[in-house]
């Protein structure tokens, strides 16, 4: 019975060294390091790639992921400068930069990062009033990620971002804030409204104006026409007239001129009695006698009389 106890005794050794053996054979990932204890002192972080450690005396106590890695912040209430409460939440993208100070600077560094998150969130939030922080996004998540990154120098961490997911206020100040911008909507589309009545109304006036204008300097342009055309006419009249003057002139001149002017003044005398029917004329005392009235015209008389302009 005895033999059977030793036997089992060192058959348990045996598998317990076995054991120890094989855990003390360590093939590490790439972007993973373990953090190696020895006799419950830290000794060394192992990288990437194969090691041996003592058994009994070495102890990997902690593995750490070098990857980065996305957070959820929960949900909290925070309220604004101007008194509204409102939910907000948002996600952390950080990693590990210092294994050691991550392992042994701080119990839990994601718990940690999420409550200082919420923190800072909160007194950003409380600084802004409730228009301002759905526009000041990015003014929070810098902030945040500045708050973290000054923690996490000794926690062995750094915070790549911080993203806000949703900002939701209140039902009732939700329903405030739609009915304000369809005010808003509407009040944009009664001023393009207006202003595309008014520049039609100027664009009309402008046609008008145009059209007017365009009119009076036809107008103008045919009052010049026709003022240019009775100028022409006149000086055209003027100088028929002068040149009949100087052929009536030439024909006096000639031998026998006077006595064919004064015969063509008598053959026109006649034929203009001929036409007088009731008519009131005044006539010479003698009117057969128009040989001697006729005789007693001089010749400047005779080439100033339109008959005589007109022959």
């Amino acid at each position: 019975m005895m033999e059977i106890f030793v036997v089992a005794t060192w058959g348990l050794i045996f598998l317990v060294l076995i054991f120890k053996f094989f855990q003390s054979i360590r093939l590490v990932s790439t972007q993973t390091c373990h953090i190696v204890e020895r006799l419950g002192r830290y000794d060394r972080t192992l990288e990437a790639g194969f090691h041996a450690l003592i058994p009994f005396i070495d102890k990997v106590t902690f593995q750490q992921d070098l990857r980065e890695e996305a957070i959820d912040v929960p949900p909290q209430d925070c309220f604004t400068g101007d008194e509204v409460k409102v939910t907000v939440d948002g996600v952390i993208y950080m990693s590990i930069v210092d294994p050691v100070k991550a392992s042994y600077g701080i119990v839990d560094y994601r718990y940690a990062a999420v409550q200082l998150a919420q923190t800072t969130t909160r007194s950003v939030i409380g600084t802004l009033d409730l228009d301002r922080t759905f526009e000041e996004r990015d003014v929070i998540s810098a902030k945040v990620v500045e708050v973290l990154d000054a923690a996490g120098e000794s926690w062995g961490i750094r915070v790549h971002r911080y993203e806000i997911k949703n900002i939701t206020p209140p039902n009732t100040v939700r329903n405030a804030m739609e009915k304000q911008v369809n005010a808003e909507r509407e009040r944009r589309a009664i001023l393009a409204a207006s202003e595309g009545d008014k520049q039609s109304r100027i664009n009309r006036s402008e046609g008008l104006k145009r059209e007017l204008i365009n009119r009076s300097e036809g107008e103008m342009q045919r009052r010049i026409n026709e003022a240019q055309g009775h100028a022409q006419e006149i000086t055209a009249i003027a100088t028929a007239t002068a040149v009949s003057i100087e052929k009536i002139a030439q024909v006096v001149m000639a031998p026998g001129g006077t006595d064919a002017l004064k015969l063509q003044l008598n053959d026109r005398y006649i034929d203009a009695l001929k036409g007088i029917e009731t008519s009131k004329i005044i006539l010479p005392a003698d009117i057969m006698e128009y040989k001697n009235w006729v005789g007693r015209l001089s010749l400047d008389e005779l080439m100033s009389t339109p008959d005589a302009s007109r022959g």
